[in-house]
């Protein structure tokens, strides 16, 4: 049980930090023109590599899908986490990779390592349900459809009316008809 906790936590921590992280200043270029005002070019991650955002989402919904499926189908789709983990953490160091810093600050190396450590934290959960999501508990089976019960059909072509006079007078004495 605490995997499948770990597992779900990882996914969603994980998603979260690397949306946020993505679309936070990575570079922050600033173009001194005589006469004129200064220009400022600022990149995100989702500029360099757009793609980002969208393994993200892919991971917070499969945390979600991770609590209502069972079996092979929550091990196969811990493995689409474990990659989509793997492929933020790489998408990150691309984006990062030969971008100048320019004058972004500290925003320049702390958001590209938090995205990073986003994918990272969605692999692992990606990996613990792929390693041990058949050995998780379900949810109810009440929310599973169930094939609808057989119609018996009388012989009889005529339509006999329901004899409900017994639980009326029951309840005319005072008895429950539903003990």
């Amino acid at each position: 049980m605490r995997s499948h906790f770990a597992a779900v936590a990882g996914c969603l921590a994980g998603a979260g930090l690397t949306l946020y992280a993505v679309t936070r200043t990575w570079s922050s270029t600033v173009e001194h023109r005589t006469g004129l005002s200064d220009l400022t070019t600022t990149q995100t991650g989702a500029d360099r590599q757009p793609w980002l955002v969208g393994l993200a989402v892919v991971a917070l919904a499969g945390a979600g899908a991770l609590l209502a499926t069972k079996g092979l189908a929550r091990r196969v789709l811990g493995g689409v986490l474990l990659l989509a983990g793997v492929g933020i953490a790489a998408g990150s160091v691309l984006a990062r990779a030969g971008l100048d810093a320019g004058e972004a600050g500290a925003g320049a190396a702390l958001w590209p390592v938090a995205a990073v450590l986003g994918g990272v934290g969605i692999a692992v959960g990606g990996f613990l349900a792929a390693r041990h999501g058949h050995l998780w508990s379900a949810m109810s089976s009440r929310y599973e459809r169930t094939p609808a019960p057989a119609v018996i059909r009388r012989e009889s072509s005529e339509l006999e009316p329901a004899d409900n006079r017994a639980a009326w007078d029951a309840l005319d004495r005072g008895d429950d008809p539903t003990i």
